[in-house]
């Protein structure tokens, strides 16, 4: 869990999520042991040790890009529910949300690979009234017993003109550490962070049903940035 105080990061400039301290600093100590014992064990053998440089360079640039933070600029609108990530439309459908509305619902799901951003940016402005922490499995992402099974975390922000909104965080088969940094009574703004999932996982919205919805079935939505739906 990552449910600390948390400032945003300035948006100026790409720079390294604070969420990759930890796996930056492991990666830099798993390569530098790597490259010492190929010294070691292997003194003269260049084709050997390119092989490890080369490994060590591209290993270490898919650690950084994984929690990077590009630059992101919200066009803040109050009818428009912006993107909460990065990564593929998977689901478009209107289903039955059982955890907090307990009715009819559009639902709109957003698969974040390995490679996308995985910030989480708020889609609207308002009051969090709602906030839970589930711990559970770690399905793949796209299985459709996801959205209830896996770890995740379930968002309602109270819109100033009354709608609400659910979003959750959903852990994947690689994803094990949800962040978040909400809680119930904050005050939160459209296209500012407010978690982070490692490793690929999966963010379902959860819409009145008279929300119009702006993206389709594999679409590539910009997290804090692509409208994806627009409310009545």
């Amino acid at each position: 869990m990552c449910n600390f105080a948390y400032s945003l990061i300035p948006k100026q400039s790409m720079t390294i999520h604070k969420e990759g301290t930890g796996t930056i600093l492991v990666t830099i100590i798993f390569i530098a042991i790597l490259n010492g014992a190929t010294l070691y064990f292997f003194p003269d053998n260049d084709i050997v040790r390119k092989v490890v440089v080369i490994f060590s360079v591209l290993f270490s640039l898919i650690v950084l890009q994984f929690f990077r933070v590009p630059k992101r600029v919200t066009v803040k609108n109050p009818k428009h529910i912006i993107a909460p990530a990065d990564g593929k439309v998977v689901v478009i459908e209107e289903v039955e949300e059982t955890e907090y509305f307990r009715g009819r619902r559009r639902q709109i799901s957003i698969f974040m690979s390995p490679v996308n951003v995985h910030v989480n940016f708020n889609p609207l402005s308002g009051i969090v009234s709602f906030f839970k922490y589930h711990p559970g499995k770690y399905l793949v992402a796209w299985h459709p017993k996801s959205s209830t099974e896996n770890e995740r975390t379930t968002i309602v922000v109270k819109h100033s003109n009354g709608t609400e909104v659910l979003f959750r965080q959903i852990a994947g088969a690689l994803a094990r550490r949800i962040c978040w940094y909400v809680k119930e009574g904050d005050a939160v703004e459209q296209g500012a962070q407010f978690g982070f999932i490692k490793f690929g996982s999966r963010i379902d919205i959860f819409l009145p049903l008279d929300a119009k919805v702006l993206v389709n079935i594999d679409d590539k939505p910009v997290g804090g940035e692509t409208v994806i739906a627009e409310l009545a």
